[in-house]
């Protein structure tokens, strides 16, 4: 017998977690993708934080998420950039 995740009751805030490779156009990628899909978020709700060696850098970004829609164009999105390693 198997139960069903818990639903997402929209809107909430939520954190996305976006991982890739340290760069000049890492962060102004995902901040644009962002900015496409969730406009409003404050500098607040932004953590940069770069990986021991400095090679990788991640970004969470809390959002206030409206559906599931939002949040799945916002994964492919990213993935598209082709900078994004992996988004949590």
């Amino acid at each position: 017998m198997s139960e069903d995740p818990p639903k997402i009751i929209f809107p909430c805030a939520y954190p996305i977690k976006v991982l890739g490779r340290a760069g000049s156009t890492f962060q102004p990628a995902v901040m644009t993708v962002f900015n496409q899909h969730a406009a409003g978020f404050s500098e607040r709700d932004v953590l940069v934080k770069d990986s021991r060696n400095g090679t990788f850098q991640s970004i969470t970004i809390t959002i206030e998420a409206q559906s599931e829609e939002q949040l799945r164009l916002i994964h492919q999105d990213l993935m598209d950039t082709g900078l994004v390693s992996m988004v949590l």
